[in-house]
């Protein structure tokens, strides 16, 4: 949002010439306190920006300085219209502006760039969640957003993964987006270590008005990257190994995720005589296992644990009984 707020900032003056911190507080729909914040930002990365004080001063840009795109490779430009993905964009509240950045953009283009980069967008299209999901219900990501670019904490009542709801008070740091789902990387009131909230499981939030000291070693990317990794090794609470035939080594990938994909390759054996190969597979838990397990039916055979290879007995016996009772 702050982002799309700067460029806006800056077109605003080399339209108009000359703006009151006011004017330009009014047009962007923000507090003038923040609009000397950005206009101290444009002046740190290298924007001549300045004040004139006086009854009819304001804000303006050193005469014949106008934004331009220069330097761009023909990858660069492809690239631009590339990483706009319109779905998160919508979400983040920021739709309309990705629309007109993508105009201005275009119109700043070399004649030859712009016909390739007007390509890409009718050639390529980024869908980010995955197949067959319903997409995640975000009420209060665009405030999130909004509370992360201004350093503002927040009040939320947030429902856990075992349904229980409770209140915290976060400093957001960051939002990733992952296979459609996004995640708030935020650090709790009284912790010095930042956690990760479901964005569609906060239930109410509240902006305290309150701004906070963003950690400076905090990095968002290694913060996910750790997390994920975290995560990966929680997840797997053990292995299974498992005998399958021909058709249903083919169809396990189709089936899993790449973590047990790749253990399953690298752990299978020579075929037996029937084609049969021998793999193990890391397993989340007993009733996961068996609920992916028997989606091969009879193309699989789990060998240990016991305890799971019991369980796939007893339901294909149950099953067994359900269709052979006569009606």
């Amino acid at each position: 949002m702050r982002a799309s707020r700067l460029l806006s900032l800056l077109l605003l003056l080399q339209n108009r010439s000359r703006m009151t911190a006011a004017a330009l507080a009014e047009e962007l729909e923000v507090s003038v306190r923040t609009i000397h914040r950005d206009v101290e930002s444009l002046a740190s990365a290298g924007v001549p920006i300045y004040a004139d004080r006086g009854r009819y001063g304001g804000y303006q840009l050193v005469d014949g300085y106008r934004t331009r795109l220069t330097g761009l490779t023909t990858d660069e430009a492809d690239s631009l219209f590339l990483a706009g993905a319109p779905g998160p964009a919508a979400e983040l509240g920021l739709g309309g502006a990705l629309a007109a950045a993508q105009l201005k953009l275009t119109a700043a283009l070399p004649a030859e760039l712009r016909d390739r980069a007007s390509r890409v967008g009718e050639r390529f299209h980024l869908d980010a969640p995955g197949w067959f999901r319903d997409t995640d219900e975000t009420p209060y990501l665009a405030a999130i957003a909004e509370a992360v670019w201004e350093c503002t904490r927040v009040r939320v009542r947030y429902r856990r993964w075992g349904n229980d709801e409770v209140r915290r008070e976060l400093d957001p740091l960051g939002l990733v987006l992952k296979a459609g789902v996004w995640y708030l990387a935020a650090l709790p009131a009284g912790r010095d270590e930042a956690r990760t909230y479901r964005v569609s499981r906060v239930l109410e939030l509240e902006s305290t008005g309150e701004r906070f000291s963003r950690p400076e070693a905090f990095d968002l990317a290694q913060f996910w990257q750790l997390r994920s990794e975290d995560l990966r090794e929680r997840l797997w609470k053990g292995t299974a190994t498992v005998r399958l035939s021909p058709s249903g080594a083919h169809r396990l990938p189709l089936l899993l995720g790449s973590v047990e994909s790749r253990a399953a390759r690298e752990s299978e054996g020579e075929p037996d005589a029937q084609g049969w190969v021998v793999v193990v597979l890391p397993i989340e838990s007993m009733p996961h296992a068996e609920s992916t397990l028997l989606r091969l039916g009879a193309e699989a055979e789990v060998i240990e644990p016991v305890e799971l290879r019991e369980r796939m007995a007893q339901t294909a016996r149950a099953m067994t009984a359900r269709y052979h009772r006569v009606r």
